[in-house]
């Protein structure tokens, strides 16, 4: 019984004890927070991350694809002696149109002749197995012709061609050329440029 009294006195005084206030806990004391510290922590925190990850990731080896040497190191190459020989047997170049000049009003349908000046400025004659070709834009009927003179190196010759005007009214203009006995255009285009009213 004693032991229950004891148990019961105890029991009482802790009931009283908590009913005054006395037992509980003091209140927390707060502690100065450094924020400097925290930030300096949480960025050595994610640098340490990385850095793991960048060990764990397999490395590439590159390998050089060149070898640089330096200038000062160079020996000179001799400079190439023999130049390009350019063919210059067949070339023409325009002088002046002769008949029909370019801008003529020529009536739909009718036939007229082209006749050009050229200089041979080749080294080879024109013979007259040479001819003259349409090269582009409109044909105007016209059909390849042998040359009628035969054209020395560095003389002039007239060159024609037979064509007809087209049916509608316009600008037309046609680009012929000459050509070799072996069938190699050569020297400058020339027109022909007429109006059909």
């Amino acid at each position: 019984m004693k032991k229950t009294i004891v148990l019961t006195t105890l029991l009482l005084l802790s009931i009283g004890l908590a009913a005054c206030g006395a037992g509980q806990p003091a209140e927390p004391t707060p502690t100065a927070v450094d924020v400097n510290a925290i930030q300096t922590q949480a960025v050595q925190t994610v640098v340490a991350a990385v850095t793991q990850t960048a060990l764990a990731m397999p490395t590439e080896t590159l390998l050089p694809t060149e070898t640089i040497v330096p200038v000062d190191t160079l020996t000179p190459t001799p400079e190439a002696t023999a130049t390009a020989t350019v063919n210059l047997c067949n070339n023409s170049v325009f002088i002046s149109d002769v008949s029909v000049t370019d801008g003529t009003q020529i009536a739909a349908g009718q036939k007229f002749v082209k006749t050009w000046k050229v200089k041979n400025i080749g080294s080879c004659t024109w013979v007259r197995t040479y001819t003259i070709r349409y090269g582009y834009g409109d044909r105007m009927s016209g059909k390849d012709t042998y040359l009628t003179v035969e054209v020395p190196s560095e003389q002039e010759g007239e060159i024609s061609v037979e064509l007809t005007a087209p049916s509608t009214p316009g600008t037309y203009r046609g680009y012929w050329v000459l050509f070799d006995n072996n069938g190699y255009s050569f020297g400058q285009y020339m027109s022909v440029i007429i109006t059909v009213p």
